[in-house]
């Protein structure tokens, strides 16, 4: 799914790299064979693109895909829809030791700083194990999202004693809105295997975080820079509006230059 022309899940290898993430573990399903082929560079292909003066081309799939020797790849497939706390458990056997980084690609944060740069300069496990990413949100959205229950907040950091999950407008504790980046201590794996199902039927990953939060700290870490929620249509083109705003090449497209013969010929 591609926002003008970078798909979203280059966007969040890019993030990672950013943060300084060191093995970077892809959860797909068989269906999805497109994002390995995206992720690992695909040395056949950019050499035929060279052979045929598409060098260009070339340069960018090289740039896109990871490199190997300084990143770690791991795919790991979840074969049924069991719930994000499920996807993120078939992760377990191929993590690093120590905090581990989430990121939901749908969820597009840009921002020049990157949100998960910000998040890790900014997490402490001996103040809050679990971190999340948190925006405000309006009464009438809140029950969409996972909410903190706050009981401080200094700077950027809302320290909470649990969340919620899409509380009714009535019963939310904050409009601090949980949405897809964490930092999570690495015993959320053992919360995340005994966790029962909860909404839908699914193992909730904020359900899990939920019940760490008492002994391990849970800490909302508000990002700067514009979260698009991509996994909508309303997002997906929000999104484009706004990268194709600072394209040098799209900008006058949205400013009308240009758009006067084709609109007519629609209306027509």
């Amino acid at each position: 799914m591609p926002v003008i022309d970078t798909p979203l899940i280059q966007f969040a290898i890019d993030e990672a790299r950013a943060a300084g993430v060191e093995r970077m573990v892809f959860v797909s399903h068989p269906s999805k064979s497109a994002i390995e082929r995206h992720v690992r560079a695909d040395h056949d292909l950019i050499a035929t693109l060279h052979a045929r003066g598409k060098s260009e081309i070339a340069r960018d799939l090289h740039a896109a895909a990871v490199d190997e020797t300084e990143h770690e790849v791991e795919f790991v497939m979840q074969h049924e829809p069991l719930g994000l706390g499920h996807a993120v458990l078939c992760a377990r056997p191929h993590v690093l030791p120590g905090p581990v980084a989430v990121i939901l690609p749908d969820d597009l944060i840009l921002s020049d700083a990157g949100c998960l740069s910000e998040m890790v300069a900014a997490y402490d496990a001996g103040t809050a194990g679990h971190m999340v990413a948190t925006m405000q949100v309006t009464p009438e959205t809140v029950s969409r999202y996972g909410v903190l229950d706050p009981v401080s907040e200094t700077d950027r950091l809302v320290h909470a004693r649990g969340m919620v999950e899409k509380p009714a407008p009535e019963d939310a504790p904050s409009l601090h809105a949980v949405v897809g980046r964490y930092i999570l201590d690495g015993s959320i794996f053992e919360t995340l295997a005994t966790q029962p199902p909860g909404a839908g039927g699914e193992i909730q990953l904020t359900d899990a975080i939920a019940r760490d939060a008492g002994g391990m700290g849970l800490a909302g870490f508000v990002f700067s820079g514009r979260r698009f929620d991509c996994g909508s249509k309303r997002g997906m083109l929000e999104a484009t509006l706004a990268r194709a705003a600072s394209h040098p090449e799209l900008a006058g497209v949205l400013s009308g230059q240009g758009f006067g013969p084709a609109v007519q010929i629609a209306a027509e």
